[in-house]
């Protein structure tokens, strides 16, 4: 029986990229973005359901929710920001956007969600997305440091109010090759210094994270949760010779 799973952040580049595997699977998919063309063009690909919509608005999560229906499988909150700059140039709502989009967003998704997904077939799951800088500080990083700090924060709270029937982890990346981290490797220079700051000597490509996403919705991975997870090229946890 096919699952059903809601994905927010699905016209993203990683969310899309979650999106195409979760087709693969059989899995009937909800996806949940801003962009409405980008929306469609990957409905039309995977047979996905699409819903548009404004994150930063209460009311939108519920009605996501009408249209999802009252049973789901795993959720996937694949949305966030990159907001970058000193401290002296970060206003208030510069923290403010970014945690709502990061956090509150996340937790709003999962409390509208609450009911339909302790229906679930098998237990369902929750995917969120924190940050590799959210565990390893980074010059000019304050405001989407603190935002993805507090995924990680959520992470481990709601696995623990919510086991042992629904799994709640989060996957922290490091710099991904996709549409959002675009403005910062446009320059080849500067996306090959990036790169080599990693063991691995490489940036990461949304398939890279959309494969770890897949394995923590899915029946295999049952007795992992309260969980945050670096998908990061080593960038966390190794210290490498320059």
């Amino acid at each position: 029986m096919a699952r059903k799973i809601l994905l927010y952040g699905g016209s993203g580049g990683i969310g899309s990229a979650i999106a195409r595997l979760l087709h693969k699977n059989g899995d009937e998919l909800y996806l949940v973005g801003r962009d409405v063309d980008k929306l469609e063009e990957l409905a039309s690909q995977t047979g996905a359901h699409c819903i548009a919509g404004d994150i930063t608005s209460e009311d939108f999560y519920q009605h996501v929710m009408e249209q999802v229906g009252k049973e789901l499988d795993g959720l996937v909150y694949a949305v966030g920001t990159i907001n970058l700059g000193s401290l002296r140039r970060l206003t208030k709502a510069d923290f403010l956007d970014d945690f709502h989009v990061n956090a509150m967003g996340a937790a709003l998704a999962v409390k509208a969600a609450l009911s339909a997904l302790k229906k679930g077939q098998n237990g369902s799951s929750v995917v969120l997305f924190s940050s590799v800088a959210a565990q390893q500080g980074f010059s000019l990083h304050a405001s989407v440091g603190m935002a993805k700090g507090a995924v990680s924060g959520l992470t481990l709270s709601l696995a623990a109010e919510l086991a042992p029937k629904i799994r709640i982890n989060a996957i922290a990346p490091s710099l991904t090759q996709t549409p959002l981290s675009q403005s910062l490797l446009s320059n080849q220079q500067v996306a090959e210094a990036i790169a080599g700051q990693h063991a691995l000597k490489r940036l990461g490509n949304p398939e890279d994270i959309a494969h770890l996403a897949v394995f923590l919705l899915s029946s295999e991975a049952s007795w992992i949760t309260g969980q945050i997870i670096g998908v990061d090229g080593g960038r966390s946890s190794l210290q490498i010779n320059s």
